[in-house]
């Protein structure tokens, strides 16, 4: 005979069959019904901008098609074609690269450092530190570019008359425009990459730490030895967010440097895009501008994606 939990007794026969209970069927459907609501206000808000960036970079759209003056005629990839020939096109994708990654580069160091020293300190300076690191991620982006403007101001900034530059401008010329809006970036960027990296070193098992010190290991070899593999999947995230984030920058740019730089010096793909559709009126080109960002920042959306999910596995 077989029990009640479908196990055969000793008396059952040896070709019987065990039944074992029957396990609940879950939908396939249940979690995206959970997951409705969230896509269909995504949809609204990025699928279909992304469907209309698209489709006016296929057509002739000027003032004249704004302004109802003109029909708007298929130009198909006429727009990218006159995109990829136009030499300042290239100049100012590579200033953006290497823009981007110069702030990469500091917001990393800066983080990383003080997430170390965060782990050095007693709590209150800890506490402080937190706070203010915290407000200047809170701050919005124009308000933080204002102020950044104004502590460096020729005639009036605090910084240059510490510095001893009265009357140096620093948004005159290309590369200290640039170092300017970089030192802004890395100030409302850091805070991210610190709190992130000091919740890794938190989580490193401290007996691990211990026995590195006890074999002798200096401060410099137990970070690059011990903790830095260990955080590598942590390193690798935040390093990617980073670079989403500063490929896109636009409103440093445009306001601590006036909309570009002297002659367009400082001009990164953001405020490109800006000056081809609203200041020249070549909304086509703009939004061709914008699709190809678009296209790179998937790429490496694509890649932080693949490495989010490969971290979660070693994990």
């Amino acid at each position: 005979m077989t029990g009640a939990t479908g196990v055969a007794g000793p008396g059952a026969a040896a070709g019987a069959v065990v039944r074992r209970p029957a396990r609940p069927r879950r939908s396939g459907w249940t979690p995206w019904l959970y997951l409705a609501p969230a896509l269909v206000v995504l949809a609204g808000l990025l699928v279909y901008p992304v469907y209309q960036l698209g489709l006016i970079s296929l057509l002739e759209y000027t003032q004249a098609q704004v302004s109802g003056g003109e029909p708007t005629s298929f130009q198909g990839l006429a727009n990218y074609a006159t995109l990829l020939r136009d030499g300042q096109f290239w100049s100012v994708l590579a200033a953006t690269v290497v823009f981007a990654a110069a702030c990469v580069v500091g917001t990393l160091a800066v983080g990383c450092a003080l997430a170390v020293l965060l782990t050095r300190v007693r709590a209150v300076p800890r506490l402080l530190l937190m706070f203010a690191a915290l407000g200047a991620w809170a701050t919005p982006a124009i308000t933080g570019s204002t102020v950044w403007v104004f502590l460096f101001d020729p005639d009036f900034g605090p910084v240059n008359r510490v510095l001893g530059l009265d009357g140096f401008s620093w948004t005159y010329g290309r590369y200290s425009a640039f170092a300017l809006v970089l030192f802004e970036v890395v100030w409302c960027s850091f805070p991210f990459v610190m709190v992130t990296m000091y919740a890794g070193i938190r989580a490193i098992p401290s007996e691990v730490l211990e026995a590195a010190a006890l074999d002798g290991a200096s401060t410099w070899r137990v970070w690059r030895s011990v903790m830095a593999p260990m955080l590598r999947p942590i390193l690798v995230v935040v390093t990617i967010q980073s670079i989403i984030w500063d490929f896109k920058v636009f409103t440093q740019i445009y306001v601590m440097t006036g909309g570009g730089g002297v002659a367009g010096q400082n001009l990164v793909l953001n405020v490109y895009a800006y000056q081809k559709a609203f200041a020249s009126s070549q909304y086509s080109l703009g939004s061709a501008i914008g699709v190809v960002m678009l296209l790179i920042l998937l790429a490496v959306t694509l890649v932080y994606l693949r490495i989010v999910r490969r971290s979660g596995e070693e994990l």
